[in-house]
């Protein structure tokens, strides 16, 4: 199982899995970039720049699975992970056994994400507010004032803007991920025809990523298996776990 964790988090977020599904899984968490030890070669910011594509992502990912002789494989990802993990389906779909996707941001990422990611004016407003510690606190409270985020996320980002390092990691998270856009296509003929078990978990106390952000999407996809845990965005707890045992075993 190749994990994918979430914003601000590190390659353990799925740790409290593995007493209960060790004996089936063995399971690889990533420090994705910009967390943690993993650094890029060149992180100035020109190099941040230039991102990452989404077959450059894949060999990576391939040159892991030689080296640890993996053959085939599932993925998981949370939020921001979830990016990584449909990259690695949509490009490695016939090994994979097992796709799922957790707070799915890969699905819907928001109007926010995409103008930030995709846009050369938001693009560069990202840069003047989040390279800025006051602008981008401003920047948090007037989401959370928007209902653009919870209590929890707001909790979370603020954390993680806390230092100039934080803040230029934040900012890189967004202008890295900018070609991990999800081919839905590709994406969904994939899991069709490579017979992948999909399985989609929600929370309904998430704002940012709602069951109803992934509705059109899976209209779709009539085999995948949706869930909606009792919880807000920061749903990597017991309920998950037990969600996720109950399911695979």
């Amino acid at each position: 199982m190749l994990c994918f964790h979430g914003f601000g988090m590190h390659g353990k977020q799925f740790r409290a899995l593995g007493p209960v599904l060790g004996e089936k899984y063995t399971f690889y968490g990533f420090d994705l970039f910009f967390h943690e030890k993993t650094k890029l070669t060149d992180q100035s910011l020109p190099g941040v720049k230039k991102g990452i594509s989404k077959k450059a992502f894949a060999r990576i990912i391939e040159d892991f699975c030689t080296y640890e002789q993996i053959e085939r494989f599932s993925v998981i990802g949370y939020s921001m992970g979830s990016h990584y993990a449909t990259v690695v389906t949509e490009e490695l779909g016939n090994r994979v056994n097992e796709y799922i996707i957790v707070a799915p941001a890969s699905i819907n990422p928001g109007m926010l994400t995409r103008f930030f990611c995709k846009n050369k004016i938001g693009q560069k407003i990202l840069e003047k507010v989040v390279l800025s510690e006051k602008a981008i606190t401003g920047m948090i409270k007037l989401f959370k004032r928007l209902r653009l985020l919870d209590a929890a996320s707001r909790d979370i980002l603020y954390k993680e803007v806390a230092t100039e390092e934080l803040r230029f990691n934040f900012y890189a998270c967004f202008v890295y991920l900018r070609f991990f856009e999800t081919d839905e296509f590709q994406l969904i003929k994939t899991l069709q025809e490579q017979n992948v078990r999909s399985i989609f978990i929600f929370a309904n106390r998430d704002r940012m990523y709602p069951r109803a952000t992934g509705d059109a999407f899976l209209k779709k996809l009539p085999h995948a298996e949706v869930f909606v845990l009792d919880e807000n965005h920061e749903m990597i707890k017991q309920s998950f776990v037990d969600l996720l045992a109950g399911l695979l075993l």
